[in-house]
């Protein structure tokens, strides 16, 4: 029971430092959940985090949050998702809370435009150290990568919005698994 609580306290500490020091969202809190989840703690393994990302991404709500909760119940349970999600959400809903108070004196504060610039960029190569990141663990399959260019192609010559541009990407993802499990299979 002791050795239980303990590892509770260390999920709950462990994305509650993840949900404090990371800017950016979930696809930035990536490269540290996988760094603190499979290198330091050895709760789980690098391919639980492709799967971990794939289910986060395809249930509702923030990616960070699904994923927190999703390695809290691996680990411990129903009590260890509840910790991991208190523990990601904690530090934003602090610090929103913090800053809605004090934002409308400094907003048009040069030094605070600046730094959200620069915030932006921090966040920017986090997001693609999270697609480098993924793209080294995925299987290499050329069909998927000419459906998904063509899609993007596509969707950028007929001037479609973002959510379009998805479901393309989405349906070329799907094209490209059933053509490649058909080639396993015969």
């Amino acid at each position: 029971m002791e050795n239980r609580n303990k590892t509770l306290l260390e999920i709950f500490l462990t994305f509650l430092r993840i949900g404090a020091f990371t800017f950016g969202g979930g696809y930035a809190m990536i490269p540290l959940i996988q760094k603190e989840t499979v290198e330091k703690h050895g709760w789980i393994s690098d391919k639980d985090i492709l799967e971990i990302v794939a289910i986060a991404e395809s249930t509702p709500g923030p990616i960070a949050v699904n994923s927190a909760t999703f390695v809290g119940y691996r680990v411990c349970g129903f009590t260890g998702a509840l910790c991991a999600t208190l523990g990601v959400v904690l530090p934003s809903f602090l610090v929103i809370t913090a800053i809605a108070f004090v934002l409308r004196e400094f907003q048009s504060m040069k030094v605070v435009q600046y730094a959200f610039f620069g915030i932006r960029a921090g966040v920017l190569a986090l997001i693609l150290k999270a697609l480098w990141s993924m793209y080294r663990q995925c299987p290499k399959n050329p069909v998927s990568y000419a459906i998904a260019a063509g899609s993007f192609i596509l969707a950028a010559i007929l001037n479609v919005n973002v959510l379009l541009v998805l479901i393309l990407c989405a349906a070329a993802g799907f094209l490209a698994s059933t053509i490649s499990l058909r080639r396993a299979e015969s």
